[in-house]
């Protein structure tokens, strides 16, 4: 089932989003400041690419706050917007029956498009 979401995820828009995530990626990596945020866009761009069977899980950090920091930065400057939009999307997709998994891939995607620093993406347990 999660290849046939993944799939029809990606044809039915989210390479759009890949897109947009990886040349945002690649203008942060041009300079040395922005590249731990364009590790955090490139992270995004790998949970868009195939979000059904994966998730969003807050690591465990011991030593240093910097990622707190960090998120920080990342929300005023571009989280929000992020975040945002993905709510967005996913109200669209909301709207219908059939869409109601790819609404549930976006809100999934606007947590952590909103505080990425200290996430981890993982594939999801099976049951």
């Amino acid at each position: 089932m999660n290849t046939a979401g993944n799939l029809l995820w990606f044809l039915l828009g989210g390479f759009i989003i890949v897109i947009f995530y990886i040349v945002g990626s690649i203008l942060l990596f041009i300079t040395i400041i922005g590249i731990p945020f364009g590790v955090q866009t490139m992270k995004m761009a790998v949970l868009a690419t195939a979000p059904f069977g994966k998730e969003a899980i807050k690591t465990e950090r011991t030593g240093g706050c910097l990622h707190i920091l960090m998120n920080i930065i990342w929300v005023l400057f571009a989280g929000i917007e992020l975040a945002v939009t993905h709510l967005i999307l996913a109200l669209l997709f909301g709207i219908t029956i059939i869409g109601l998994p790819f609404a549930k891939q976006h809100v999934k995607m606007a947590s952590l498009a909103l505080v990425p620093f200290g996430m981890e993406i993982r594939d999801r347990p099976k049951n």
